[in-house]
C-alpha cells in the first residue's frame, strides 16, 4: 500500500513543481483519463506531455496539489484509490489565488513490477437547485 501511496503522492509533487514528465512517469502507457477539463473522456499516452504542459502554462506558478482522505484498495495486480484533493493556484494575468477541492478516482495496476496509473477520474459536484453550477466551494 506503500508503494501505491508514493504513486499518487509522487505524482502530486512533481505536478506542484511542474515536473511533467516525473508527473507521467508513474502512468502507464496508455491512461484513460476523465479530468475536469473536456472533453468527457479521453485515452491519452504517457509520453504526450502537451496538455499538461499547455494546462499549466495557463498560470503565474504551477497550482499546489494535496491529496487528503486517501484511501487504497488493492487485490492483486489490480487497485483504486480515492481522496479528495485541492489545487492552489493563480491564473496569469490575475492577481487572485483561488483554492478548489475536487474528488479523484484513480485506479492503477502492477506492471513489471511496478504500480502504474491507469485511469483517472476526477469530479466537482454540480448544485441540484436547477443552476448546474459547479460546487467549487465545498471542502472536506
Amino acid at each position: 500500500m506503500q508503494e501505491i501511496r508514493d504513486v499518487i503522492e509522487g505524482r502530486a509533487a512533481r505536478l506542484s513543481v511542474g515536473d511533467v514528465p516525473g508527473h507521467l512517469a508513474f502512468s502507464a502507457p496508455e491512461v484513460l483519463l476523465y479530468s475536469l477539463a473536456p472533453p468527457l473522456g479521453e485515452r491519452v499516452h504517457h509520453s504526450d506531455a502537451t496538455a499538461i504542459e499547455q494546462w499549466l502554462a495557463t498560470f503565474e506558478t504551477p497550482p499546489r496539489r494535496e491529496v487528503t482522505q486517501l484511501e487504497i484498495t488493492v487485490d492483486g495486480d489490480v487497485a483504486f484509490a480515492t481522496s479528495y484533493d485541492s489545487m492552489t493556484a493563480t491564473p496569469k494575468g490575475t492577481p487572485d489565488e483561488f483554492t478548489m477541492w475536487f474528488r479523484v478516482t484513480i485506479g492503477l495496476r502492477r506492471i513489471d513490477g511496478r504500480w502504474l496509473v491507469v485511469h483517472e477520474h476526477e469530479s466537482v459536484p454540480f448544485q441540484m437547485d436547477g443552476s448546474l453550477t459547479a460546487a467549487v466551494d465545498l471542502k472536506p
